[in-house]
């Protein structure tokens, strides 16, 4: 995900990169499974190292939260739709990590492939479930927004595949 990784000089791709990640949330994590299956099984002292990210998560979403109610210029009128919002992401950041935590209940050498895929299968579904929940929220605020407003919104939630579509050859944006 490249387009995570641009500096903090960069206003617009920053705010755009705290939209979408207050939207994945700590679904994030859930990504990359079999990747975190194969380290702990190469290097298991990783694992302290691992658990001490986990325990920030909270802290996490609470700065995307910051960032986000900045980055759309929330207003003080908008501040009750804003929370639903708010809340929404502490939610899904809440429940991804009960799934995480009860991902790690049972040991890697005691699942299966079709394990795996099952628990991929749980991921992307609470990711789905939590995008949803969110969606419904924002939408609320979104509406309530004046025009310009919707444009700052707009381009926080940009992604740079449109862009990057946009600035292909043979395309105009």
């Amino acid at each position: 995900m490249s387009f995570l990784t641009y500096p903090i000089a960069k206003s617009a791709p920053v705010a755009r990169s705290v939209a979408i990640a207050a939207l994945m949330g700590a679904t994030m994590l859930a990504t990359p499974l079999t990747a975190a299956r194969a380290e702990q099984a190469v290097a298991p002292q990783n694992q302290a190292a691992k658990a001490a990210t986990n325990e920030t998560k909270g802290e996490t979403v609470e700065q995307r939260i910051t960032n986000l109610h900045a980055a759309l210029k929330i207003t003080a009128d908008q501040d009750a739709k804003w929370n639903a919002v708010a809340q929404a992401m502490r939610e899904n950041a809440g429940n991804m990590d009960k799934l995480v935590a009860a991902t790690r209940t049972t040991p890697s050498q005691n699942r299966s492939a079709v394990d795996d895929l099952k628990t991929y299968e749980r991921f992307a579904q609470a990711h789905v479930d939590g995008l949803k929940n969110l969606i419904s929220s924002f939408t609320v605020l979104y509406a309530a927004m004046p025009d310009a407003q919707k444009k700052v919104a707009d381009t926080v939630f940009d992604t740079s595949e449109r862009k990057a579509d946009a600035a292909a050859p043979g395309k105009q944006g």
